[in-house]
């Protein structure tokens, strides 16, 4: 668990991280968080205003296709690295009817500087998604609070986790995994992750926002191809991958065939 809590300090906690509606969230706090035994919102936004974990959900509605939610955060994901030139962000199942993006700020911002850019980031890649099919948080008209994975989701009784997004299509009809998913599954999922840097944040919301006279045209999120994902869908996956999954899902995998080394080179 020391490595997973290292993980999500260096990515997302803030020196003075506070939890709903306990006050300053301790070690032990985490912990039992981390371990199922009791679920702790986080408070995005600190005492003096700042804020460094950004989110994006994607709920999935009603009747809506299984894979429309997926499609969305593949499109937008790809964008934040292909068109905003910002680094990968972690992909979680939220236990309940959906999909995150997290993103992590290497230096912590005013809230509003936040909101502006998660505003701006909805406005150019995805203005057309029903307001109640996509989250932004921190946000003071919904939401400063998040259960940061992995946890226990209290009203569905699934667990929360980070995903390799490789294999993110494959929750796509329920978004939440039944045991407890491994800390060091989890805390590899995050390790290769950097946070978005000041110059790189300022670059993005230049993009996204360019001074007048200056405007050009940007592409909506595409959608993703499920036959040949690209970008972060990783199509790439080692066995190594494939097996942590199917354990994840409290699957053994059985393999009928021996695969040659020299598969991989």
């Amino acid at each position: 668990m020391d490595k997973l809590i290292a993980e999500l300090q260096r990515l997302y906690l803030l020196d003075d991280q506070e939890c709903f509606p306990a006050g300053a969230l301790t070690t032990q706090m985490l912990s039992q968080h981390l371990s199922g035994d009791k679920t702790t919102a986080l408070n995005l936004v600190s005492d003096n205003g700042l804020v460094r974990a950004l989110i994006v959900d994607f709920n999935r509605m009603g009747d809506a296709p299984a894979m429309q939610h997926w499609d969305r955060l593949c499109g937008v994901a790809n964008a934040l690295q292909d068109q905003l030139s910002l680094p990968a962000p972690a992909v979680s199942i939220s236990g309940g009817n959906g999909y995150s993006l997290w993103l992590s700020l290497e230096t912590p911002v005013p809230l509003n500087q936040a909101q502006h850019f998660l505003h701006l980031l909805r406005k150019t890649y995805f203005p057309d998604i029903p307001n109640e099919e996509i989250g932004l948080r921190p946000d003071t008209l919904t939401s400063t609070t998040a259960e940061l994975p992995p946890c226990l989701h209290m009203a569905s009784g699934r667990w929360a986790a980070f995903i390799n997004p490789g294999m993110g299509a494959s929750f796509a009809d329920e978004s939440g995994l039944e045991m407890m998913p491994p800390y060091a599954a989890q805390a590899a999922f995050l390790e290769g992750l950097q946070s978005i840097s000041d110059k790189q944040f300022t670059h993005a919301i230049t993009t996204m926002h360019p001074p007048h006279g200056k405007e050009r045209p940007h592409k909506p999120a595409a959608p993703t191809v499920h036959a040949a994902p690209e970008g972060l869908l990783l199509k790439d996956a080692t066995l190594e991958d494939i097996i942590q999954h199917l354990h994840a899902k409290n699957i053994e995998p059985t393999f009928r065939h021996v695969i040659p080394k020299d598969s991989f080179s």
